[in-house]
C-alpha cells in the first residue's frame, strides 16, 4: 500500500470521435493527429519516463494507443507493451459506441492489441450495466474503486491514462475539463487517504495537452494568482482583437463621413448648376 504515491492522470489523445462529433464510431482509434499529440509527450514529460514505475489504461483503443505513445520511454524501461496494465474499471462512463470498449477476444485479433496483457477484461466490461452502468451512483462507485485500487498498489509513481469524463469523477472536479494529451499530478489527501473515498487532491499540471477539439471552459481559479494570470491570458487573447474592431468601426465611420461629404459636395454642384441655369435664363428673358 503507498498512500503516499503519486499519480500522473492522463487523457488520452485525440480520437476519431473527437475530430468528427460522431458517438457512434465503435471504440474509437486514434487520429493522425491523435497519434502525434501522444508520441509528444515523452519530450514533453522527460523526467516523468524516467520514474514511473507502472503504467495503467482503460482498455479502450485509444487509450491503450495514447499509453503506448505517450508513455514510450518509461514502458520500454519497465519491460513493453505487456507491462502496461490494462484496467477495465477506468473506461469512459457514457454507454455509447465510442466510449465502449471491445471484447477480449476481438482486441485478441488484432495485431496492436493483441501485444497487450488482456487478463483483466472479463465478458461484462463492454456491457455498461451493473458496475459498468452509465447511472451517476454506479460512476461515482467505480471512480471510488480505482482510487481505492491506485491507493492499494505498491508504486510510488503510477500514471494513469484514462478519459475526459471519467477522469472528472475520479478526481470529483466535474467542471474541470481536460485537453488530449493532457497530463496533471494528483496524490493522495493525507488526512482522508485511509478513508473508503480516498479523495485526490491535485499538485500540478504536468502536460498543458491541445485544445484543438474544441475550446473549452477553464476551471474557475482558486488563487490571486491564478486570477491574474487568467486575466492576462484573456487581455492577450481578446484585446487586440478588440482593437481591432474598433479600429474597423472607426474605419466605417470614417467612410461614412467621407461619402456624406462627396455626396453634399455633389449637392453643392448640382445647386450651382442650377442657380447658374436659372441666371442665364433670366438674362435671356430681360437683355439689357
Amino acid at each position: 500500500m503507498a498512500p503516499t504515491s503519486r499519480i500522473y492522470l492522463t487523457r488520452h489523445a485525440q480520437a476519431e470521435h473527437n475530430a468528427t462529433g460522431d458517438s457512434t464510431i465503435a471504440d474509437a482509434l486514434l487520429t493522425k493527429l491523435g497519434e502525434q499529440q501522444a508520441a509528444r509527450l515523452p519530450s514533453l514529460t522527460p523526467e516523468l519516463q524516467g520514474v514511473v514505475e507502472v503504467v495503467i489504461a482503460s482498455p479502450l483503443r485509444r487509450t491503450l494507443q495514447s499509453a503506448s505513445l505517450g508513455y514510450a520511454e518509461a514502458i520500454k524501461r519497465l519491460g513493453g507493451d505487456g507491462k502496461i496494465v490494462c484496467l477495465p474499471q477506468a473506461q469512459e462512463c457514457n454507454d455509447v459506441p465510442c466510449d465502449t470498449g471491445s471484447l477480449r477476444e476481438v482486441l485478441e485479433t488484432q495485431p496492436y492489441f493483441a501485444k497487450y496483457d488482456l487478463s483483466l477484461l472479463t465478458p461484462d466490461w463492454t456491457s455498461k450495466q451493473g458496475f459498468y452502468a452509465a447511472h451517476s451512483d454506479s460512476l461515482d462507485a467505480r471512480a471510488q474503486w480505482v482510487r481505492q485500487y491506485l491507493r492499494d498498489r505498491p508504486e510510488q509513481h503510477i500514471a494513469l491514462v484514462a478519459h475526459g469524463d471519467f477522469l472528472r469523477r475520479l478526481t470529483k472536479e466535474p467542471e474541470s475539463y481536460w485537453a488530449n494529451a493532457e497530463v496533471r499530478l494528483f496524490e493522495f489527501d493525507p488526512n482522508a487517504v485511509h478513508t473508503d473515498a480516498c479523495p485526490l487532491t491535485h499538485v500540478a499540471h504536468v502536460a498543458e495537452g491541445d485544445w484543438t477539439d474544441a475550446a473549452a471552459p477553464e476551471p474557475v481559479p482558486a488563487t490571486h494568482a491564478a486570477l491574474s494570470s487568467m486575466e492576462e491570458r484573456v487581455k492577450q487573447m481578446y484585446v487586440p482583437t478588440l482593437l481591432i474592431c474598433r479600429q474597423a468601426s472607426l474605419a466605417s465611420q470614417n467612410d461614412v463621413l467621407a461619402d456624406l461629404d462627396r455626396r453634399l459636395e455633389a449637392a453643392e454642384r448640382k445647386k450651382a448648376e442650377v442657380r447658374g441655369w436659372d441666371s442665364h435664363k433670366l438674362e435671356q428673358r430681360n437683355p439689357l
